[in-house]
């Protein structure tokens, strides 16, 4: 039993990771390659404060804090580029954060910081926790993208500078997408350093940031309920197939891939093509007369007979 409740946290954990960088990329269309980073100041902060004293309650607002406030410092640096130069930028974050780390004795150096206190709940209470965590944070997300906020995010996404023309600051949203982004991957990142109790500067690298990135692109970007699905299932992947944790960048990154060229809408547009499919099937379109798993429901390479949705 308890290795079924560990195996349900740390879904929980990665689940909320997944639903913070679609914030960012999903909702806002903002590249990230360094959401790792933000991951790792969550937890540092809340094995420091934990370490300090301070309740495990306490320790969560406050590594989100931090986590937030850094976001929107990079947002704000990160606000004169776009598209592949934004993904560098990034990127380059999450090396400077785990650098930064390794040379700082007081954060534990190549060590880590182990011994980090107990949340004083069992680990029932602590996976429900953290699964009641994620049930907010997937609300609170179909919230903002039916909200204005999420409609201006959204045109962010498809044509920034029509926005800009219509008179929207979206140096401003973007700002607000990586604060809020951030700040839930550093809520992430304390609940995982609470249920390892041990952290260090490997936990946070590129892999984790390619990791992420898989579940949002396989969930569907843009979809809560596709990424809830997607973070779930390929978190879990590790712990019932041993030999993916020794190959973990070659098996995200070849699922990256594949979506990307089969289906870039991810699992929900597969799940959309497949309904549709099955209530009204084109049988002279050699992709509806087959499992929509081979197909992006084209009736050739250049006209789709279903339009792939953004979001579900």
């Amino acid at each position: 039993m308890d290795y079924e409740i560990s195996l349900l946290t740390t879904m929980g954990v990665s689940v909320l990771f997944a639903l913070s960088l679609n914030l960012i990329t999903g909702f806002c269309g903002q590249i990230s390659l360094g959401h790792a980073a933000f991951l790792g100041i969550g937890a540092y902060v809340a094995a420091m404060l934990g370490k300090a004293g301070l309740p495990f309650l306490a320790t969560l607002p406050l590594a989100m804090l931090l986590a937030g406030a850094v976001g929107a410092v990079v947002g704000l640096a990160s606000l004169r580029v776009r598209a592949d130069f934004l993904a560098i930028t990034t990127m380059g974050v999450g090396f400077l954060f785990v650098g930064i780390v390794r040379q700082q004795n007081w954060l534990g150096g190549e060590l880590g910081i182990s011994g980090i206190p107990d949340t004083g709940l069992s680990k029932t209470a602590f996976m429900l926790l953290t699964l009641l965590l994620c049930a907010l944070v997937a609300a609170f997300s179909q919230y903002i993208r039916k909200a204005w906020m999420g409609r201006v995010f959204n045109g962010i996404a498809e044509d920034e500078d029509t926005m800009r023309v219509l008179g929207i600051d979206a140096s401003r949203y973007k700002l607000v997408a990586f604060a809020i982004g951030t700040a839930l991957a550093g809520l992430a990142g304390s609940m995982y350093a609470y249920n390892l109790r041990f952290i260090g500067p490997d936990s946070f690298g590129f892999v984790e940031s390619i990791t992420v990135l898989s579940m949002v692109v396989v969930g569907g970007i843009g979809s809560v309920t596709g990424i809830i699905v997607a973070a779930a299932l390929l978190s879990a992947l590790p712990a019932w197939f041993q030999v993916i944790g020794d190959y973990k960048l070659l098996v995200y990154g070849g699922l990256l891939f594949l979506m990307m060229r089969f289906s870039p809408g991810g699992m929900a547009a597969i799940r959309v093509i497949m309904s549709a499919n099955i209530k009204s099937p084109d049988r002279s379109c050699r992709w509806c007369a087959f499992p929509p798993l081979l197909a992006r429901g084209a009736k050739s390479r250049k006209q789709p007979c279903l339009p792939i949705p953004i979001s579900n």
